[in-house]
């Protein structure tokens, strides 16, 4: 009869891992606002009155109530200095006007 050999067992060993602390940071609440208009060729300057009726009252907020505005014609963001918002007006700064049927976006960010 054959002699089996004993193997030894094999040594297992439990790595040790440095714990670490974890920050999770809860993103603020963000509300965001947004005028609609409609170009007609031949406007610098956008009121309230001038907002697409069908989406309801619309409002053009002021700027120190709010944290951020995009402005975009014809869905292309513009530079600031092309534009200027104060409460209820946005006013393009730019020689020519959007083209009647353009769509005049403002959004507004707060925080």
């Amino acid at each position: 009869m054959e002699k089996r050999q004993r193997v030894p067992k094999p040594y297992l060993m439990m790595p040790e891992i440095p714990s670490a602390e974890v920050c999770i940071h809860i993103p603020k609440k963000i509300m965001v606002l947004e005028y609609f208009a409609i170009a007609d060729g031949s406007k610098h300057i956008f009121t309230e009155e001038d907002g697409v009726k069908e989406l309801g009252k619309q409002k053009i907020l002021d700027p120190s109530k709010v944290s951020y505005m995009n402005l975009f014609i014809n869905a292309v963001l513009q530079p600031k200095e092309n534009y200027e918002v104060s409460q209820g007006i946005i006013c393009l700064k730019t020689e020519d006007v959007p083209i009647c049927g353009a769509t005049v976006v403002l959004q507004m960010f707060i925080v």
